[in-house]
């Protein structure tokens, strides 16, 4: 039997557009979720867009399977990185490049629904440098956008201009002691109508259900600005290069690059 954590819902809003279903699940690199777990999920929950972090190149298999719209990009150096899957063709993502740490580098999928967007996300260790990946990648966003994914965060995400709507348990056991809740969705110019997690399974992380929607102006907005840490530069859409990684039998996304200072990041 599937569990499902508490379901967390809003007030009915209007909407401008269809209510999007976004599903996001750390999978945990080759020891986790396996291919069949991800068709069985995909197939139980019928998502608009399912983001996956930490998933190898056995998931490639994916759209073999199941059909739809697959891209996958690997965080520099690591045999795993960033997936995404839609039922229905949408634009090849744009990747951008995080502020790095000591260790290892770090990037995200800018993902285009059409009425709005969203970032999948591994985020680093490091509290201070997660914060500051995640004011970047709130820099290359439009207006309505989301943040989806493992944000290795502990504490507020401290993102003008953004709420945080996903589910509030613990989705996430650190050394099977501690429960944190680390797999987020924040939102700028969105509705959210409902979110929720879902059972452990093979990953060390919960998936998580969140139903977005872009709002009306006016509605669903917080007072925001422009943020630039001290060093960065803004992202700009024309700086585009390949991107890492291979997608599946698609051309590779654009690939945009956002400097910024070097912070300390655990493995």
């Amino acid at each position: 039997m599937l569990f499902r954590g508490p379901r967390r819902t809003y007030a009915t809003q209007p909407t401008r557009g269809p209510l999007a279903k976004i599903v996001s699940w750390n999978l945990l690199r080759l020891t986790g979720a396996s291919l069949e777990d991800v068709v069985r999920l995909a197939r139980r929950e019928q998502p608009n867009l399912l983001l996956m972090q930490e998933a190898t190149q056995r998931i490639d298999e994916l759209p073999a399977r199941i059909g739809g719209c697959y891209w996958r990009v690997l965080l520099p150096g690591r045999i795993h990185g960033l997936a995404m899957w839609s039922p229905v063709p949408l634009p090849p993502p744009i990747v951008v490049e995080l502020p790095a740490g000591a260790m290892f580098e770090r990037v995200c999928q800018l993902i285009d629904l059409g009425t709005f967007s969203v970032a999948n996300v591994h985020l680093s260790h490091g509290q201070l440098l997660n914060r500051r990946q995640l004011r970047t990648i709130a820099n290359s966003l439009p207006p309505r956008a989301a943040v989806l994914g493992d944000f290795n965060l502990v504490g507020p995400a401290l993102l003008p201009g953004f709420r945080d709507v996903g589910p509030r348990e613990p989705t996430h056991v650190a050394g099977d002691m501690l429960p944190l809740r680390i797999d987020r969705c924040l939102v700028r110019g969105l509705v959210c109508t409902g979110a929720e997690t879902l059972s452990r399974q093979a990953s060390d992380h919960r998936p998580i259900v969140v139903r977005l929607g872009a709002a009306p102006a006016g509605l669903g907005r917080t007072p925001a600005r422009r943020l630039l840490w001290p060093g960065e530069r803004q992202s700009h859409p024309g700086a585009h290069q390949h991107a890492a990684g291979q997608p599946v039998a698609q051309a590779s996304p654009h690939r945009q690059r956002a400097a910024g200072p070097r912070g300390r990041e655990r493995p």
